[in-house]
């Protein structure tokens, strides 16, 4: 039996979309399905940030932050248009929960992580003179400010540009699109889907569930199902302030010890995250105003031209939702890598996607296309066409591992 596809990646945002363009220059046929949009929940309402998570160190996930410092490198080299260095400021007070020398050790630990290759891999403790220079800082008890560099860049317009990516490679993408059932045959997986209030059916050599908050609902619709871990949804939420406060990102401490960032966004001042479990469906997350009023509480300590802001004043607010581990732990506590789970070792054809980073998102792909590739090399692998297997073949050992 013939199948249309390779492969069908369920979900346009950055993972889906970075999956979809691995296995598209791969040579497969690939197709996205996509509910909403490109970029539509979680990957358009992210810090905006490309960047190793410099507050992972302190949960000992060493491995993750290379793995990010390696992408972002990547990403500023390739992507220069939408990826972009800014300097970060960390002030560090009498009452700071993590002293100056912590703060030093860690900025220490994450140039080594980077690898000294240049002049944004250092940091420096900025000199007492210079306190007045940023951005109207609250200077009151301040011990130290530290500035090292890490970048910036827009969610959703880097997410469309994967997209695009993957289908100038030849993918598909059906948009909106909504799985119905998927279930795995003796030649591949047939997918029933509703687009255009039409019901379909597609047959595919795999699928991949790169559904974000939607994972384990997209997952329990897979016959059969990967074995998806229990997982908690946690919201984060962001406010826009209506002034500017240049072009840093402060990197500062929320009330309850929460590393918080201050950054310039759209000509405004973006301020996020918080962490919260959240039970609802996700397409209805929204701020709390009790998250608003703890991102403007933040941001008024340390910068007193903020003081007059009423949570009234905020021109903006979005919630996006995490993939994390259910564990005892914090949110802030629990580890980030990325869960790709599969319904079988030898020859998956159901993979589910769950958690991720954006500044990640080609190192998850490359985990997946490394998964996916016994099933979609073998002789017998759901009728495939050879025209993609042979282009895979003729492909260089490194681009194959990309």
């Amino acid at each position: 039996m013939s199948t249309d596809f390779d492969v069908l990646v369920v979900g346009a945002g950055i993972q889906g979309a970075g999956a979809a363009e691995a296995l598209a220059k791969a040579g497969y046929r690939v197709v996205i399905l996509e509910q909403l949009g490109i970029a539509t929940a979680t990957s358009s309402r992210s810090s905006k940030l490309i960047h190793g998570g410099l507050r992972y160190l302190e949960s000992g996930q060493f491995q993750l932050v290379y793995e990010c410092l390696r992408e972002r490198r990547w990403l500023l080299e390739n992507k220069p248009q939408l990826v972009r260095m800014v300097p970060f400021y960390i002030p560090v007070y009498q009452h700071s929960k993590r002293p100056a020398w912590m703060v030093r050790l860690g900025l220490m630990l994450y140039a080594l992580l980077s690898g000294v290759t240049s002049g944004y891999s250092r940091f420096r403790a900025v000199r007492k003179r210079d306190w007045e220079n940023l951005s109207g800082l609250n200077c009151e008890d301040l011990v130290a400010v530290y500035r090292y560099y890490d970048a910036q860049t827009d969610d959703a317009a880097l997410t469309r540009n994967v997209v695009e990516s993957a289908m100038m490679e030849g993918a598909q993408l059906i948009c909106p699109g909504s799985l119905v059932g998927a279930e795995v045959t003796q030649t591949g997986v047939r997918v029933d889907y509703v687009a255009d209030g039409q019901l379909n059916t597609l047959r595919t050599r795999a699928l991949v569930n790169c559904s974000g908050p939607w994972v384990a609902n997209t997952n329990a619709r897979c016959t059969p199902a990967a074995p998806l871990p229990p997982i908690d949804l946690v919201a984060g939420t962001h406010i826009q302030l209506p002034l500017s406060l240049g072009e840093k990102i402060f990197y500062v401490e929320a009330e309850d010890g929460r590393a918080v960032f201050v950054m310039p966004w759209l000509g405004e001042t973006l301020v996020g995250t918080t962490e919260r479990s959240y039970y609802g469906d996700p397409l209805d997350v929204q701020p709390t105003m009790e998250e608003e009023s703890y991102l403007l509480r933040t941001v008024q300590r340390y910068f007193p031209q903020t003081r007059a802001l009423q949570v009234h004043d905020i021109s903006d607010s979005f919630a996006g939702l995490r993939v994390l581990p259910q564990m005892d732990k914090s949110p802030f506590a629990r580890p980030r890598e990325t869960l790709i789970c599969c319904d079988s070792e030898k020859l998956p054809r159901i993979l589910a996607v769950a958690g991720g980073k954006l500044t990640s998102y080609r190192a998850t792909a490359r985990k997946i296309v490394r998964k996916l590739r016994p099933t979609l090399e073998a002789d017998d692998g759901g009728g495939g066409d050879p025209v993609a297997r042979c282009a895979t073949s003729s492909l260089s050992e490194k681009e194959r591992n990309l």
